[in-house]
C-alpha cells in the first residue's frame, strides 16, 4: 500500500481536492466521483461529503493509497529509495 504523506498549507484541505492534489484523480470530477461511488475513508469511516474539511492527523485511505495529512512546516519523510535532488 502507498502512504503518501501531505502536508497542509492552510487550516485544512477539502476532500476532493485533496485527491487531485496528491495525484490520485486526475481532475476535480475525477476526484468527486470516486467520493460519490463510495471509495473513500477518512480516519476509517465512509465519506460521501465532496468537500469534507479534512486536517492535520487525519488519514484518509482508498484502494491501494492511504494519505496522512501533516500541519503546515511539518518535515515530510523522505523514503530511502527515494531519488536524491542532488
Amino acid at each position: 500500500m502507498q502512504i503518501i504523506p501531505f502536508e497542509l498549507r492552510g487550516e485544512f484541505i477539502t476532500l476532493d481536492r485533496l485527491l487531485k492534489a496528491t495525484g490520485l484523480a486526475s481532475s476535480g470530477g475525477g476526484a468527486k466521483s470516486m467520493v460519490a461511488d463510495g471509495k473513500i475513508q477518512v480516519d476509517g469511516r465512509d465519506e460521501s461529503r465532496k468537500t469534507a474539511k479534512l486536517r492535520a492527523g487525519q488519514v484518509v485511505s482508498l484502494a491501494g493509497a492511504r494519505i496522512r495529512l501533516l500541519p503546515p512546516g511539518s518535515v515530510v519523510p523522505v523514503a530511502a529509495d527515494a531519488p536524491s535532488a542532488d
